[in-house]
């Protein structure tokens, strides 16, 4: 199984204690926000520097011959965080490439990646959703055979988050059913980071920026290490619209923890 995922899903709270008479074991890990950081390009000079702190790292590809190679020489030369692709255009000369390698976890567009590849579990597999994607789909993810969602949105990962991007956060949260990673600005904030805990969101995602000085995904580690995430959140989730006699829409809803 891939280690990204498995460490998604204990520290999201996700993966449920067994029951039964059986020997006392070691507390689960202090639920917190999962953290990644996204790189492009296949330079891998002082990189090390750049990610440490992150629980993973993420290498953007565009369709590029070289980029397998250079999957493999960045996940040999830093292995102490699992590393993943992500194919930012999903067509068969991209992924081809990438299922040859040692990936542990792969992120791919819905739109047009084939069904083909990556059938095995071996391979983490995340899927990247468009933020338009409508509440029957968005409720078919559910059933999906992938490990979690992304949204991966240009623009929040480039200047703020605003309220649009947490109503957004909310509604995946609240009907995709997958654990959610998101991209966020380098310059997000604690109180930002708890809103988003608090919203649903199990992860971020966070471009490395290599003309400027490491040390920023180090100092966010530093910020999540200190939140306090509650164990349980409470998310609302959107029920059918059911017709009654009176010639209206009635919603029923529901509210659950988890």
């Amino acid at each position: 199984m891939s280690k990204l995922i498995d460490k998604l899903k204990q520290l999201s709270g996700a993966k449920p204690e067994p029951m039964g008479f059986r020997r006392v074991k070691a507390a689960p890990p202090e639920p917190r926000l999962l953290l990644i950081a996204s790189v492009a390009g296949t330079d891998i000079s002082n990189l090390a520097d750049y990610v440490a702190g992150a629980d993973g790292g993420l290498i953007r590809l565009s369709g590029s011959s070289s980029g397998a190679k250079a999957i493999e020489e960045i996940s040999q030369t830093i292995a102490d965080i699992p590393w993943g692709v992500w194919l930012k255009g999903g067509g068969q000369r991209e992924t081809e490439g990438v299922e040859k390698t040692t990936c542990d976890f792969v992120v791919f567009p819905a739109a047009n990646t084939s069904l083909a590849i990556f059938q095995g579990d071996e391979v983490g597999k995340i899927l990247e959703v468009e933020p338009s994607l409508s509440e029957g789909l968005l409720r078919a993810v559910d059933e999906l055979p992938i490990d979690a969602v992304f949204i991966g949105e240009e623009e929040a990962g480039k200047k703020f988050l605003t309220w649009y991007h947490l109503m957004l956060f909310q509604r995946f949260a609240a009907l995709a059913g997958k654990p959610l990673l998101v991209l966020v600005p380098s310059n997000v904030t604690d109180g930002e980071l708890q809103t988003l805990w608090e919203t649903g969101v199990d992860g971020i995602v966070v471009m490395v920026e290599l003309e400027k000085p490491p040390g920023r995904i180090k100092k966010l580690r530093q910020v999540i290490d200190k939140l306090t995430f509650p164990p349980k959140r409470k998310v609302v989730k959107t029920g059918a619209l059911l017709p009654y006699l009176g010639g209206e829409e009635e919603v029923v809803s529901e509210e659950e923890e988890e």
